[in-house]
Parts: C-alpha cells; sequence; structure tokens
C-alpha cells in the first residue's frame, strides 16, 4: 500500500502505530501513483523471478526443456506473461488518497497510471473538500457547498463550479476498472473491489467519504449520509468493467441504485397535525441531502408558517419549470421540526443549480447504462395496446353503423372476412398478447421467516416491502429488472427469496441472471 500523507495517514492512527496491515510506504502527497508504478515493477519483477525458475524446474522434470525454444522466452518473461494461477499468487499494489490527492494535485500521476494499463489499484478517499489542510474548496465538491475559498456573502454563495466527475475521467481512459461507491453499500462496495483486485488492468476506486468536521455532521452519521448522498442522487452508484464488451451499456451500470427510472426517488415524511400522525409521499433531491449538512446550511432560510402563499413552490416542482415561469416562486422543501409540525425551507439559487446538476448528471448515467431506453418488451405491449385500442375503435363505429368503422380496422391491420367485409360485419376479434420467450415462473417469498434485514427493501423499495408485522412481501415483481429480485436472494440473510424465472428475457445479460437465480428458486 503506498499512501499519499494526509488524512489517510493521520486519521488512520498516530505515531508508532500503523493502521494498515500490510506493507506500506507513504511519500509526497501527491505521488502516490507514480510510485506505487515503480513498486509495481519491481515486485512483478521480483515475482517474474521465481515463477521463472518454477516454470524451468517444470520443463526439466518432464524432460521438455530446449534452450533454443524456451531460453528467449524465459529472458522477456514478465506479468504479462503469468497464467491466471500464477496472477493470483500475486499480492496487488495499492494506492490510496483523498480527492486533494488524487482529484487535483496529483491527478496527473494518476491518469498516467491508468494510462499504462499496469494492474495498479487506487482508492480515492472522496471528501468533497481539503480536509488535512483546513477545509478547502475542493474540484470534487458541489455547487453552494460552503467552505475555505469558497465561502458564503453577498457576491458569492459558496463554490461556483459544478463537481469534477473522477468516474467518468476514469471510463475516458478506456482501459481502467472503475466503481464508484459507499460504505453504507457494502454488498456493492465489496462486490466491486473484488471484481477491480481481479481484473488485470488499472482498477480505479472512487469512495464517498464524510469528513465530520467540514461537513459538519455528527461522528457516528458516516453510514446514514453515504446512504443518504446516493438516494439523493449527489453521489450514484455505478461499475464500469472494460472486461465485459466493447459499448457502454454492455460495461457499465447503475445497479444498487434506488428507484433508476425516476429523477428523484422518493421518501416518506411524517408530521403531526393538530394531534393526528399524517405522513406525504415526496421526492428526495439534492436539496434535500444538503440541508442535513453545515456546509450547505447558509443556503436554506425557514419561511414562518403566516408567510406561506401561492408564490412560494416544492422544489421537485420549481425544477420542472422554463427559466422564464421561474420568476416570483420561490422553492422550498419540506422538513419536519423538533415538535413534527410541517416547515418550509426556501433554497437559495445556487442549490437549485446543484440540484440541477445533479439530476442532469443521473440522466447521463442513465443514458450510458442504456436505463433511458424502453424494453423490446415494452415496445411490443405499447404497438398491441395501439393496434387493440385501434380495433375496438373500429368495431365500435361498425357496431354504430358507421362506415369509418372498417377504415378504422384496415389501418389497425385486422383481418376481416371476405365475404363480410363490405356489409359492416363480420371483423376478426382482437389479437392476444403474444407469449413471452421461455417459462414464467412468479417470484415468492416465505414471509414467515423473515428477519426484517432490510437488504430486498433497500434494493428494490418497489419490488419489495414489509407488511404490518414487518415481514417482506412481494409488492409488485414487475416494478424493476429480474436482477433485483436475484440481487435480493443473494442478500437475503434468511434466504427467504426466490427469484422465480423472468416474464421479459430481453434484459442485459439475462442469462447470467437466470443462472445466478437458480439456486434460490
Amino acid at each position: 500500500m503506498i499512501n499519499s500523507t494526509g488524512c489517510t495517514s493521520v486519521w488512520g492512527s498516530t505515531y508508532p502505530f500503523n493502521p494498515y496491515p500490510f506493507p506500506w510506504a507513504n511519500h509526497l502527497f501527491q505521488d502516490s501513483p507514480s510510485m506505487a508504478m515503480g513498486i509495481f515493477e519491481g515486485h512483478m519483477a521480483k515475482m517474474a523471478e521465481g515463477f521463472r525458475a518454477i516454470r524451468t524446474v517444470e520443463l526439466e522434470l518432464e524432460d521438455k526443456y530446449n534452450p533454443a525454444e524456451h531460453d528467449d522466452f524465459l529472458t522477456y518473461f514478465n506479468w504479462r506473461q503469468f497464467t491466471d494461477e500464477e496472477w493470483e499468487l500475486c499480492p496487488p499494489v495499492v494506492a490510496v488518497g483523498g480527492d486533494g490527492a488524487m482529484y487535483d494535485i496529483g491527478f496527473q500521476n494518476l491518469s498516467r497510471v491508468m494510462a499504462s494499463g499496469m494492474p495498479i489499484k487506487v482508492v480515492v478517499v472522496d471528501t468533497q473538500v481539503y480536509s488535512n489542510t483546513g477545509g478547502q474548496a475542493c474540484t470534487s465538491g458541489f455547487i453552494g457547498q460552503v467552505s475555505d475559498m469558497a465561502q458564503f456573502g453577498k457576491a458569492i454563495q459558496g463554490k461556483q463550479e459544478p463537481r469534477k466527475e473522477i468516474g467518468l475521467i476514469g471510463m475516458a481512459h478506456r482501459n481502467t476498472y472503475v466503481m464508484q461507491s459507499t460504505i453504507s453499500h457494502p454488498n456493492h462496495m465489496i462486490e466491486g473491489f473484488i471484481q477491480g483486485l481481479k481484473a488485470r488492468r488499472p482498477a480505479l476506486f472512487n469512495i464517498y467519504s464524510t469528513c465530520q468536521p467540514e461537513h459538519g455532521i455528527g461522528d457516528d452519521m458516516s453510514a446514514a449520509q453515504s446512504k443518504l448522498a446516493v438516494e439523493s442522487r449527489a453521489y450514484p452508484l455505478f461499475r464500469y468493467n472494460p472486461d465485459l464488451g466493447k459499448t457502454p451499456e454492455e460495461c457499465f451500470d447503475l445497479e444498487g441504485n434506488p428507484q433508476m427510472d425516476q429523477d428523484w426517488p422518493s421518501y416518506t415524511i411524517k408530521y403531526q397535525d393538530d394531534g393526528v400522525e399524517k405522513e406525504m409521499e415526496l421526492p428526495l433531491t439534492f436539496a434535500d441531502f444538503a440541508i442535513t449538512e453545515g456546509r450547505f446550511r447558509k443556503q436554506f432560510r425557514v419561511a414562518p408558517r403566516d408567510t406561506w402563499n401561492e408564490n412560494m413552490m416544492p422544489l421537485a416542482e420549481f425544477l420542472e419549470l422554463d427559466e422564464d415561469d421561474r420568476e416570483g416562486v420561490f422553492p422550498y422543501v419540506w422538513m419536519v421540526d423538533k415538535k413534527e409540525q410541517l416547515m418550509r425551507l426556501l433554497v437559495a439559487q445556487p442549490i437549485v443549480e446543484s440540484c440541477e446538476d445533479r439530476r442532469d448528471f443521473w440522466t447521463m448515467l442513465r443514458s450510458l447504462a442504456g436505463e433511458d431506453r424502453p424494453s423490446t418488451d415494452s415496445l411490443v405491449e405499447d404497438v398491441r395496446q395501439d393496434v387493440v385500442g385501434k380495433i375496438m375503435s373500429g368495431l365500435m363505429q361498425i357496431a354504430a353503423g358507421s362506415g369509418e368503422g372498417l377504415a378504422a380496422l384496415a389501418s389497425a391491420g385486422a383481418p376481416m372476412a371476405p365475404s363480410t367485409a363490405g356489409t359492416g360485419a363480420g371483423a376478426a376479434p382482437a389479437p392476444t398478447p403474444a407469449a413471452a420467450g421461455g417459462d414464467y415462473l412468479a417470484p415468492w417469498i416465505d414471509t414467515a421467516e423473515c428477519t426484517a434485514c432490510d437488504e430486498c427493501t433497500q434494493l428494490n423499495s418497489k419490488i419489495f416491502e414489509y407488511n404490518a408485522d414487518k415481514k417482506a412481501v412481494i409488492k409488485n415483481a414487475e416494478a424493476g429488472p429480474y436482477k433485483d429480485l436475484v440481487k435480493a436472494a443473494e442478500r437475503c440473510t434468511a434466504r427467504v427469496i426466490h427469484p422465480g424465472l423472468p416474464r421479459n428475457r430481453s434484459e442485459k445479460g439475462i442469462e447470467k441472471w437466470i443462472k445466478r437465480g437458480e439456486k434460490y428458486n
């Protein structure tokens, strides 16, 4: 492990202790990727020396060693010629640093590692601020974030530039495995670590990391804030694996993000109204995340109840307005005070811009993953519904004695009996939907044995929900991709989820997911 001097050293432990139970070194703040390249070359030369000796001995024992045939290969033998078995015996070289070390001052070193093709693994501790040197603004920060060198004042209200997306930059190198994840999504993160570590290529692991004093949150809130960052689209989960294909859609996935078909996931807020407990379902925007942290707090103002008026609008609705229609309208988000009463927080323009930035970035990611295109089954169903609608309309017109009914049937492509077509009778019945490819088996849950571990409901709250006894049930099996059912079965601690077999066989990688789900049925 090659560590960038900074929080990953200082906050890890203090001298003479070392939190890293591996061969470990640190160098100048920006140099850990470059230092890792040098160590990797020496490390692999030593491994090649051992493997060369083993290969030579094996050839000698089998009486197959031929100097003319083997000496040239063995002389220049290096890590690129290692077998999979040999490669698995090589401990990885890992460079670690914060966003200051990797996004900015050391970015050229990081880019060189990714361009080199060397299978060095880089872990970025992404705090969106230069934590170790006093909390200055960083290119990984969000619009409207208040910090040193991005103060809130009359002329400028916090950071003005959009966040640099190191994940997209890593993908642009084309040969690098990229994962963006958080500690609050351990299945996604650990799975990505394993994939990236096993890949014989560079790997970039960008991990959302709270900095409690600079973010203005409690010391015990790291996991909660990481989860909220994902749910508000502030920090989407994604993975990019070049080994899976040649197109972005093949290599890129957004698995693990909530309600992927929506701009903003929804959540339920509970409040008291004249002593009666009520609830509202609301979109969870970036602003709802920002209000929970001190670094954004100056961007919000409480609107006393007696100031509420028709010119105020919920932020999610405000974001849908054209620029011209926003004049004189004041966006707000709902909150609950200590007495569980509803309150409105007015949102400043920088947070509006940050919401737009996060929404647009989410739209870009969905496009890369191919999630913005309807499935083949969906298109077929839309066409079928259109045809059936035209046929039914034609039949109704015929029943009413209208000659236009025949024209409607003809445009819908409905067959008619030749002997009666001219009399307005004898139209063929509406077609039935085509059967889906393969056998369909509805998913099910052994609800009585559920342990309420939250894995399935966090994975996809549209498919899974809890009943009144807080036992998991399937709310709508068609409300998400089949892989969510399989993932839920794999993560279920009680092993009570059975994914069945999918109706829609056009999903990306569906055969792989059917295979993974077999043992749970």
